[in-house]
C-alpha cells in the first residue's frame, strides 16, 4: 500500500516539475516554466491519517525537533536518517508517530515553499515593471534621435539608463530561474522526508 502510494507521489511531482507542455500562462505572475501549485496537501505525501490530538512533554519536543530538522535542506540525508533512527529507539515508530513527524516537517516546508511563491509572483511583477520602463526608455530615444536638433544630453542619460536596466533585467532574470527550481526541490524534500518516515514505520 505504501509502495504504491509513494509511486503514485513521484509521478504527481514530476508533473508539477514538467515544462512547457504543463505551462499555464494564464497568470502573469507566474514566470516559472514549472507548473503552478499555490498550495500542497499532506494527504497526497502521506498515506495515513494524522492525528490531531496533541502531544505533551518530552515527546512533544522530540516530534517538533526531528521534524524541524527534517525541514533544514542543509541536513543530507545521512543525517537524516540518522536522526530518524536516534528518535526512533528513543521512542518508537508507530504510523501514528511517524505521522507526526511528517506533519511538522510538511508545515515548515509547505509554509517555506509559499513564501518562495509569493516571492516569486512579486519578481515577477518588478520584471514587467522594469520591462515597460526599458520600453519607454527606448522610445524616447528613438523619438529624440529623430529630431533635427536631438538633445544629444537627454539621449545619454537615456543610454545610461537603458544599459543600467537591461543589465538589472537580465540578472534579475537569472535570479528567477533559479528560485523557479527550489519549490519542486522542497516537494521533493518531502517526498524524501515522507520515505525515510514509511520505512521506519513499516520496520
Amino acid at each position: 500500500m505504501i509502495r504504491i502510494l509513494s509511486n503514485a507521489l513521484a509521478a504527481g511531482l514530476l508533473a508539477w516539475s514538467a515544462p512547457a507542455a504543463a505551462e499555464d500562462f494564464s497568470d502573469p505572475t507566474w514566470p516559472c516554466v514549472q507548473r503552478k501549485v499555490e498550495r500542497l496537501s499532506i494527504g497526497l505525501m502521506w498515506p495515513e491519517p494524522v492525528p490531531d490530538t496533541a502531544l505533551e512533554g518530552d515527546l512533544a519536543d522530540a516530534v517538533e525537533t526531528l521534524g524541524a530538522t527534517l525541514a533544514l535542506r542543509r541536513v543530507g540525508e545521512d543525517e537524516m536518517r540518522s536522526a530518524i533512527d536516534r528518535f526512533v529507539s528513543a521512542h518508537g515508530a508507530s504510523v501514528d508517530l511517524m505521522g507526526r513527524v511528517f506533519a511538522e516537517s510538511f508545515r515548515r516546508l509547505a509554509q517555506r515553499r509559499t513564501r518562495i511563491i509569493g516571492g516569486i509572483a512579486d519578481m515577477s511583477l518588478g520584471q514587467a515593471d522594469l520591462a515597460a520602463r526599458i520600453d519607454a526608455a527606448r522610445s524616447e530615444f528613438d523619438t529624440i534621435s529623430a529630431r533635427d536638433d536631438p538633445d544629444f544630453d537627454r539621449l545619454d542619460t537615456l543610454e545610461e539608463k537603458i544599459d543600467w536596466d537591461e543589465r538589472i533585467y537580465t540578472d534579475r532574470q537569472k535570479s528567477i530561474t533559479y528560485v523557479c527550481e527550489t519549490p519542486v526541490l522542497l516537494e521533493k524534500r518531502l517526498y524524501a522526508i515522507a520515505q525515510m518516515l514509511q520505512a521506519a514505520a513499516s520496520g
